[in-house]
């Protein structure tokens, strides 16, 4: 897994959103259920995260900075974890050269109007890049990945905002796609 270089203008912003993470989602000694099924003491609320305004304003600078390289117009992932990512990332890239659109992938049709699985802005074999808010074996990502390469999109990398570094870079890599890392766990453990 690559972590997101620093550069020294952005390592102050790193900082603010650790402390966001640490004080609004960080969880811990509970005996939490993951979306992988796992149990683990240590949980990442990040809707608390996304839901605060400079969490979320961080988040979109932070991953529109870590993506200014990669030739993509569309960012976006599984609902409802990469629906807030997706919408900061949109929101901030904006005023940019390069504006970037969002979609999000539902977890199944919703049966009734348009019955899209992928929702949103959306082109058929474009370029894009999936957003996750934490990765843990990468089962959620993949879903997202699996919907949008069925209509033919080619996956650039997975940009997570905080890796449990519990495989999913193995089961990312395995799938020929790049896992990218604001943070990972053991940032805001102790050691």
């Amino acid at each position: 897994m690559a972590l997101v270089r620093r550069k020294p203008q952005t390592q102050a912003q790193f900082d603010r959103l650790k402390a966001i993470i640490k004080r609004e989602s960080l969880l811990t000694g509970g005996d939490f259920k993951l979306a992988s099924g796992a149990q683990s003491s240590v949980f990442f609320d990040m809707k608390k995260t996304l839901f605060d305004p400079e969490g979320a304003s961080l988040v979109g600078e932070l991953i529109l900075d870590a993506i200014a390289d990669d030739a993509v117009e569309y960012v976006g992932g599984l609902e409802l974890g990469a629906v807030p990512i997706a919408t900061a990332v949109c929101v901030k890239s904006a005023g940019a050269k390069r504006p970037i659109k969002g979609f999000f992938v539902r977890k199944e049709p919703k049966g009734h109007g348009t019955n899209k699985l992928v929702d949103g802005q959306f082109r058929d074999g474009a370029d894009v890049i999936v957003l996750e808010d934490v990765t843990t074996t990468g089962g959620s990502s993949l879903k997202a990945v699996a919907a949008v390469r069925e209509r033919g999109a080619k996956v650039r990398k997975v940009v997570t905002i905080v890796d449990r570094l519990e495989g999913a870079e193995a089961a990312f890599a395995k799938e020929g796609i790049a896992l990218v890392a604001l943070f990972d766990r053991n940032d805001f453990l102790e050691r």
